[in-house]
């Protein structure tokens, strides 16, 4: 047997394992692990009598009194997947703090509360424009407001807030914060 020929045999029997290995074991492998958890390996979709309305991981833009209000979004036309980011204005960018006032104004003549008392979150957008999550502070400030527009009292809707706020992961990393899509979603169910 000539080298060449050797030495070509020798890179078809390696291409064929790696092929075996990485273009099937490895998938099978990754596919096996996603089933063992599908809420995570299915995009954490939420579901409302069985119609799918959102997803935990992603926010959601709303329109209407009546629903909980997310962060501002950054990404293109309102939490679009495909524009994520920030909008990379820094904290003295003149663009920058005219939108946090007209969004500080916004949210205090939405609300009825003084602009003093709106958090950062409702002014501001994550670093991915995509963030379904506000601070519990927020939520508190918007269930009058949905309660009165819903028909419910406060004390329904911020029991409601209470199922979706999540504390700090392991107890330490981060801060508290409320799920809005799951929040929203807990109102369609109601009704």
């Amino acid at each position: 047997m000539t080298p060449f020929l050797r030495q070509s045999l020798a890179g078809l029997r390696l291409m064929l394992a790696l092929t075996l290995v990485l273009g099937v074991l490895y998938p099978t492998a990754v596919w096996a692990v996603g089933r063992l958890v599908p809420d995570r390996a299915e995009g954490s979709l939420i579901a409302v009598d069985g119609q799918v309305v959102g997803s935990r991981l992603l926010g959601q833009a709303v329109e209407g009194p009546g629903w909980f209000h997310p962060r501002p979004s950054a990404a293109g036309d309102g939490y679009d997947g495909l524009a994520s980011g920030a909008s990379n204005l820094g904290p003295e960018n003149p663009d920058l703090l005219a939108a946090v006032e007209a969004r500080r104004a916004e949210v205090a003549a939405r609300e009825g509360v003084d602009p003093a008392l709106v958090p950062a979150d409702a002014v501001t957008a994550s670093a991915s424009g995509l963030d379904p999550h506000v601070s519990p502070a927020y939520a508190e400030l918007q269930v009058p407001r949905v309660a009165r527009e819903r028909g419910l009292d406060e004390a329904t809707v911020r029991t409601l807030v209470g199922q979706a706020t999540a504390g700090r992961d392991l107890g330490v990393l981060g801060e508290p914060r409320v799920n809005v899509v799951e929040l929203n979603a807990s109102l369609t169910a109601l009704g």
